[in-house]
């Protein structure tokens, strides 16, 4: 008889859900290795990388929150008060912003891994489908980094206008949630679609005719790092099985036609 291709069984309905991203992970010992491996080199490049830009950052701001204003009038007391949020939210912003930068970084240096892990997972998935793209090499990982700066400089350009549009009360916090859950659906669906080539405007486009699958993929790990200090380890050790996650659902709707979305 002839031997099956190895293909890990998919969930009946569109969406592939978590728990069996994490089943596939935790039983695929190269998976599991590699996962482990790029969790301990993220969080480790992301936390020296949070050091070094909150201590650039301190460095810049310091003169504006280092003296208090007397409070010995009332207008004084009112310039003290005014001088204790102001320095408040410019040490949670410049700590959000901080985070973000090295992420960034740690997050450019590590695409390769990525991408590998990514294509690993896709492999099992698609079985004979798969269309190899000549593995690793020095080629393949400048291209590799190369795609992981494009996406960190639009992040850059997401986190710029998220902190805009969070000056709008009620509706600019929803608007900034949802701007980082579509851009964390790009960091994620960027390691397969960039296997194939595609260009920055063809994942948008993706991005914009999967709606609801770009919401579901992008949303926990947007959440998440909006938690300061914890978000660093734990999106680290996260991303890996976020990265397994939202290839299996990239490449259910692009291997397989007039799957459900």
């Amino acid at each position: 008889m002839q031997k099956q291709p190895n293909v890990t069984p998919r969930p009946s309905t569109g969406w592939i859900p978590l728990s069996h991203s994490l089943l596939l992970m935790i039983s695929r010992k190269q998976l599991f290795t590699w996962s482990v491996a790029l969790f301990l080199i993220t969080a480790l490049l992301t936390w020296l990388g949070y050091l070094v830009t909150v201590d650039f950052m301190d460095g810049l701001t310091g003169g504006f929150t280092s003296v208090a204003p007397a409070a010995d009038t009332i207008w004084g007391w009112v310039k003290h008060k005014g001088w204790l949020v102001g320095t408040w939210l410019l040490l949670i912003v410049s700590r959000i912003v901080a985070f973000y930068f090295a992420f960034l970084i740690a997050y450019t240096l590590t695409t390769p891994g990525y991408a590998f892990l990514s294509a690993a997972a896709e492999k099992l998935q698609a079985g004979e489908k798969f269309a190899a793209d000549g593995g690793f090499s020095m080629a393949g990982i400048m291209r590799d980094i190369l795609e992981g700066m494009k996406i960190a400089l639009f992040g850059i350009g997401v986190t710029l206008v998220a902190l805009l549009v969070n000056f709008i009360p009620g509706v600019g916090q929803v608007a900034v949630v949802l701007l980082y859950t579509f851009y964390s659906a790009l960091m994620f669906i960027d390691y397969p679609a960039s296997r194939r080539r595609w260009s920055l405007g063809r994942k948008l486009s993706w991005l914009r005719t999967h709606k609801g699958r770009a919401l579901r993929i992008g949303l926990l790990p947007a959440l998440i790092s909006m938690v300061p200090l914890l978000n660093i380890f734990v999106i680290a050790l996260l991303f890996p099985i976020l990265t397994i996650h939202a290839t299996l659902n990239f490449s259910a709707i692009e291997l397989v036609p007039n799957y459900p979305v």
